[in-house]
């Protein structure tokens, strides 16, 4: 069935739209897929706050080129569904990801994050990282153990000199 012009209009710009109000997009191709399948992954993304679109190539096509957006190599080459997140990468490539594997139809094709392009298999390595909140929890582990450990040297440095001072003192003291 044919889509008219002003139709036309309208998902190019809401193309553009999705890609500029989103940091992430990770493009997949979908083919094969139930709908059962579609749905339960879109509201898995919608859960991390992100969505996910299946798009009309040639119409993408044109509002990326718009907006001057740079995409991985045929990422744009058959049926092609698009993700789309504001914040967390990790967590809507997880959920693509988990269905890929559970259901070997839905594959990745590439994704742009933070205008930076990934290919299929970087996005893969990319859902195997832990959750932000765990990273970042990791990452103060990391710089308060040196902290800690100063702290504790520097303490035990006290109590000793403490020591040394009360043994001088109590063999000083009279008998």
């Amino acid at each position: 069935m044919a889509i008219s012009k002003e139709r036309k209009r309208d998902l190019v710009s809401q193309y553009k739209s999705l890609v500029e109000s989103n940091s992430t997009m990770i493009l997949t191709n979908y083919s094969g897929l139930s709908v059962k399948q579609i749905e339960t992954l879109r509201s898995q993304i919608r859960e991390t706050g992100g969505e996910f679109h299946i798009i009309k190539n040639k119409l993408a096509e044109i509002a990326f080129r718009e907006i001057e957006l740079t995409l991985p190599e045929g990422a744009l080459d058959g049926p092609t569904a698009i993700g789309f997140a504001p914040e967390d990468a990790v967590d809507i490539s997880k959920a693509i990801v988990e269905l890929s594997k559970e259901t070997d139809i839905l594959s990745v094709k590439g994704a742009v994050i933070d205008g930076v392009v990934f290919s299929g298999q970087q996005v893969l390595r990319l859902a195997e990282l832990p959750p932000l909140p765990v990273v970042q929890a990791q990452l103060l582990s990391l710089i308060q153990t040196p902290a800690s450990n100063i702290a504790r040297a520097l303490a035990s440095s006290v109590r000793q000199v403490v020591n040394v001072m009360k043994a001088y003192s109590d063999s000083e003291a009279p008998a």
